[in-house]
């Protein structure tokens, strides 16, 4: 899903394109579409793929999705102008909203109905379980984040009331009363479907072995027609079929039906056809034997194939619940971050701390989070401090403190300490409901490739349905041997059920689902499935360097003595005052004092002065401890000046260490770079990918980096429209160019980008201007992004090889080719054990990913 919001409604550009437009008939399919978007004030189509199109508010980007709908692109952009929308006032009749193409949002409004996972009518959502009435497909039900909750009093248990507050009997505050739901969430789909499958196993059991057991044990056939005649075994087994047909497999019938006269032909078209053919001429064969002449009848009855009909329905089946067991399965990432979202939190309201249920918490509450809780909202911590898990948001393990001013996200949890935040972002606008809507959306969104598999699939039925018909025509008119008819239905049912292109159509969704659900485990969210495929093809990667490059890990670099104290001893004294904070510099200097020596020295009257450091006594001495603000300029002469200047040119934080107002000595503190930034960047090389190194630092510091990282170029200084540019320039040279910052200072070139990553704890991030967001913003999780991108491909092509080619080679089996040089035929029951094969072959190889390392 791509979202383009013009930042001036009244400002028009007219952009010049070059597409992949070529005819009158390629302008009459995209007309609709340009004319049905409001931002779209006028366009016209010049020399046959020249696009010229006045728009406020969508920029190339937008168009493509618009024409894309049809199956055509936008190549590249020719020329862009600002335009006077005084000209075009007469063709503006409608305020310029905000569109979003591809996939709803998932809200409270549809959570809970259902959708087609192959999305054959978009974004359409139903009220109730039921069949997709295009392509047959079961409906999915889209998770609902929690149950509603209610709040009842302490006192009077009877007394329930909707919103928090007190009872109104007797001024108790009230208490939040959840509501009992089980642990897994039912899959009504998936239980439907089994309990038609044992039902289905009670019948078609006895109609197989009556059918087949005979010609397996002679002397049991001998047997059983001793006991009745064969056209009563006969109708015992039309009885056994029609609950098949009319109950547990009259869903597959409607599908196909709805696939029929919808003209959206697909498997089911195939399956229902060839069951109802299968059946009809065994009905008939068992009530009008004497139509049929003595090459149709044996033991003096016609044969008839009431198992052939029970047995595709009973595979058919297990194919489906496969599938939906499946489904259920790439929903699990999904499932896991909605049980991270707490049901309750504690607001401050009146002065008073009051647990309501989060849906009920308003913008700008004051909520408190006490130690081991969840945090509930997004915002900025108003008093207090905190030691927040963040690692179902970053997928990083280590704990990062939190103090006045440090913003928070739902789905956090507190370990230590306790804070009172406010509350910024509620509802659906937290992070945490963005992650879940991101994985939802990205889940049932199609990528252009399977713009392949569609096309192929909308003109294979009517392909197989002909070579059906002219194989049942080739062998009633052309085989010379006994029993032509029989062999003529026979094949031309095998034909129809081998051909069923239900493993074509799960090839690319699955992959997609599962892939998807697997980037969410390693904090890769991905908005829609093109930009998954955009992962694979990207050429050249610029990357922002801070927070990506270095390890997050302050570490003592080195220690300076600026008296007559030894280096040791400035440690160690600093080490005796950092003791008692928990500062991540503070934690840098005691872990190097330990490595020397384990003691510390006794210190007496401890402060903390936030924004400077810390001071306290020793030996009744006045020791002081921080930044440059305990440090008056005097005291730093020259050659103690260039050796600070040389360390913070390394992008080193340098703290000072004070006795009285004397400077002792000083300890220099990077950030490192991380030896898996090396590895990333090494990696990237070896996929063929220029990486360009993109930062507002000044140009020793980047010059230092890039050195040390090994990227192929670098630009310091840069601001935003600098990053624009270059994005630009790169994608003028016919460049595949991928953007990875922030997602703020880089919204415009993420937009720009040909698929933009926007990396960071997710909170500050602009999400709707990339396409990729990783959580944790960490270069390495960067190549495990295109990594998933591509292994997912790969596993598409496998998907369709594993559909198409077997479609392919098994129809002229199917229809009898090997037979005159081999004797080889496909039964219907085989063909259709051998197409429910190829759709758990596609399942499994899907299902492949979930398991795979990035």
């Amino acid at each position: 899903m791509y979202i383009c919001i013009s930042k001036e409604k009244k400002k028009m550009k007219e952009l010049t394109l070059d597409t992949s437009l070529s005819c009158k008939m390629c302008e009459a399919k995209v007309q609709p579409l340009l004319d049905a978007d409001p931002r779209v004030i006028d366009w016209e189509i010049i020399e046959g793929n020249i696009l010229r199109v006045v728009t406020e508010g969508a920029c190339q980007k937008c168009i493509n999705k618009i024409i894309g709908e049809a199956g055509y692109e936008v190549k590249e952009q020719i020329s862009s102008r600002d335009v006077d929308s005084k000209d075009y006032a007469d063709k503006i009749i409608h305020d310029i909203p905000k569109i979003e193409y591809e996939k709803p949002k998932i809200t409270s409004e549809n959570a809970g109905k259902y959708y087609c996972p192959m999305m054959c009518e978009g974004d359409k959502v139903y009220d109730e379980m039921g069949d997709c009435p295009v392509c047959g497909m079961p409906l999915e039900k889209i998770p609902e984040p929690k149950p509603a909750v209610k709040y009842a009093c302490p006192m009077h248990p009877d007394e329930i009331y909707d919103e928090p507050g007190d009872c109104h009997k007797c001024g108790m505050p009230l208490e939040v009363v959840m509501p009992e739901s089980s642990d897994e969430e039912e899959n009504e789909a998936y239980n439907d479907m089994l309990k038609r499958f044992k039902l289905s196993l009670i019948f078609t059991i006895p109609v197989a072995l009556i059918a087949m057991l005979g010609h397996i044990i002679p002397s049991v056939h001998h047997q059983m027609l001793a006991f009745m005649s064969q056209t009563s075994w006969n109708i015992i087994q039309f009885v056994l079929s029609i609950p098949m047909v009319f109950y547990t497999g009259w869903i597959f019938m409607k599908r196909a039906w709805s696939s029929i006269i919808t003209k959206n032909f697909n498997m089911w078209t195939l399956i229902g056809i060839g069951t109802i053919v299968a059946f009809s001429f065994s009905v008939f064969a068992l009530f009008f034997p004497s139509v049929f002449p003595d090459q149709f009848k044996s033991n003096g009855a016609v044969d008839v194939y009431f198992e052939a009909t029970c047995t595709i329905l009973l595979l058919v089946m297990l194919g489906q619940l496969m599938e939906l067991r499946a489904h259920a399965k790439t929903n699990s990432a999904l499932k896991a971050l909605l049980q991270w979202a707490p049901p309750t939190a504690t607001v401050i309201r009146g002065n008073k701390d009051v647990i309501i249920a989060v849906e009920h918490i308003e913008y700008g509450d004051k909520v408190r989070v006490k130690p081991g809780e969840k945090v509930a909202v997004d915002g900025p911590i108003l008093e207090g401090y905190g030691t927040m898990d963040a690692s179902m948001i970053t997928g990083e393990p280590i704990p990062q403190e939190v103090k006045v001013g440090d913003k928070v996200s739902s789905g956090m949890i507190n370990t230590n300490g306790s804070f009172v935040m406010s509350a910024e972002k509620v509802g659906t606008e937290t992070l945490l409901s963005k992650v879940i809507e991101m994985v939802n959306d990205a889940s049932r969104s199609r990528a252009p490739i399977q713009k392949v598999a569609d096309q192929i699939a909308k003109y294979f039925v009517p392909i197989v349905v002909s070579i059906s018909v002219l194989t049942f025509v080739a062998w009633m008119f052309f085989y010379t041997g006994e029993n032509a008819a029989v062999y003529a239905l026979v094949n031309a049912v095998a034909v129809l059920l081998i051909a069923c292109p239900c493993a074509l159509g799960l090839a690319t969704p699955m992959s997609i689902m599962v892939g998807t659900g697997k980037g969410a485990e390693y904090g890769i969210l991905v908005k829609d499935a093109e930009a998954l495929q955009l992962l694979n093809d990207v050429e050249v990667l610029m990357i922002d360097k801070t927070g990506t490059l270095t390890e997050g890990k302050p570490k003592v670099h080195q220690v300076f003595s600026f008296s007559d104290w030894e280096e040791d001893h400035v440690l160690k004294t600093a080490a005796s005052l950092d003791k008692n904070s928990d500062h991540p510099l503070a934690k840098a200097i005691v872990l190097a004092a330990k490595e020397i020596d384990d003691t510390t020295f006794d210190i007496k009257d401890y402060q903390y002065i936030i924004g400077k450091g810390a001071r306290a006594k020793l030996n009744g001495k006045l020791i002081q401890l921080g930044n440059h603000k305990f440090l008056k300029e005097s005291l730093l002469n020259d050659r103690q000046f260039s050796l600070i200047e040389e360390e913070q040119g390394k992008g080193a934080t340098v703290v000072y260490l004070l006795e009285k107002e004397e400077l002792k000595g000083a300890i220099s503190i990077i950030d490192p770079i991380k030896e898996s930034a090396i590895k990333a960047v090494h990696d990237l090389h070896k996929k063929g990918m220029e990486v360009i190194m993109l930062t507002g630092d000044n140009k020793q510091t980047a010059k230092y980096v890039a050195s040390q990282v090994g990227v192929d170029h670098f630009k310091a200084d840069c601001l935003p429209e600098d990053k624009l540019a270059l994005v630009k320039e790169y994608q003028e040279k016919g460049k595949i160019v991928a953007m990875a910052g922030d997602g703020i200072n880089d919204a415009p070139a993420l937009t720009q980008a040909n698929i933009g990553i926007a990396m960071g704890d997710g909170t500050d991030i602009a999400i709707q201007s990339a396409e990729v967001t990783l959580l944790k913003g960490d270069i390495s999780n960067l190549v495990r992004a295109f990594k998933l991108g591509e292994k997912v491909m790969k596993n598409i092509k496998e998907n369709l090889v594993f559909a198409f080619f077997y479609n392919v080679l098994g129809v002229p089996i199917a229809a009898g080719v090997l037979f005159p040089f081999f004797g080889i035929l496909l039964s219907p029951m085989l063909a259709t054990l051998a197409m429910s094969f190829s759709s758990v072959s596609v399942i499994s190889n899907a299902l492949r990913l979930r398991g795979s390392k990035l």
